[in-house]
């Protein structure tokens, strides 16, 4: 296997570091970087991206920080964003980091513009963790909370994506350790 380079977006608003998605973000670095990929990580909780609260506000020029997250993303070729379900979505926080980095010129085309996603080639993992067992996150709310970042966010944008999703996050030890077992080999595969 070759090596890729690797981007671990830790999407958890807590930047504290104590949560469930920070040891997920942790286990992933942990298997690429024993496999031998480039890796590197963001902690959203860490970074200053407000919503965007016009379209005006939007078509503007992104901020240094948004240009720096948009550097490590052209960087990497395999992106994992990993978050907590909120209120059957991705966190206000994460959907605010896509509104400023995911920009036209960016992410996808200008309205008129040839071209649609610009990400194309790079393929990207989201994990997301709930408190909900799994197949009733599936089978009763049709993973919308996952689908609207997958489909709307990054497949739009041109990638390829996977997902894995974690339920009843606040089981056992025993099974939490299983997950991050299990999302450590995930990592070593860059997949």
């Amino acid at each position: 296997m070759s090596s890729r380079r690797v981007l671990v977006i830790n999407g958890h608003p807590d930047p504290s570091g104590q949560r469930y998605c920070t040891a997920l973000s942790a286990a992933y670095l942990r298997g690429a970087d024993l496999a031998g990929h480039q890796i590197r990580r963001l902690d959203v909780g860490a970074l200053k991206l407000p919503p965007i609260q016009s379209q005006a506000e939007f078509l503007a020029e992104p901020d240094e920080t948004a240009r720096a997250v948009q550097a490590a993303i052209r960087w990497a070729q395999h992106v994992v964003i990993v978050y907590p379900l909120w209120l059957g979505g991705p966190p206000a926080v994460l959907k605010a980091f896509f509104e400023q980095v995911f920009r036209y010129g960016f992410a996808v085309a200008a309205p008129g513009e040839k071209g649609g996603g610009l990400m194309k080639g790079k393929t990207a993992r989201v994990i997301v963790t709930m408190g909900m067992p799994a197949p009733f996150f599936s089978l009763v709310f049709d993973r919308a909370g996952l689908k609207c970042l997958a489909r709307g966010i990054l497949r739009l944008a041109g990638f390829s994506v996977r997902s894995t999703i974690i339920g009843g996050v606040e089981g056992s030890p025993e099974r939490r350790k299983a997950w991050l077992n299990r999302i450590e080999s995930l990592g070593v595969r860059a997949v």
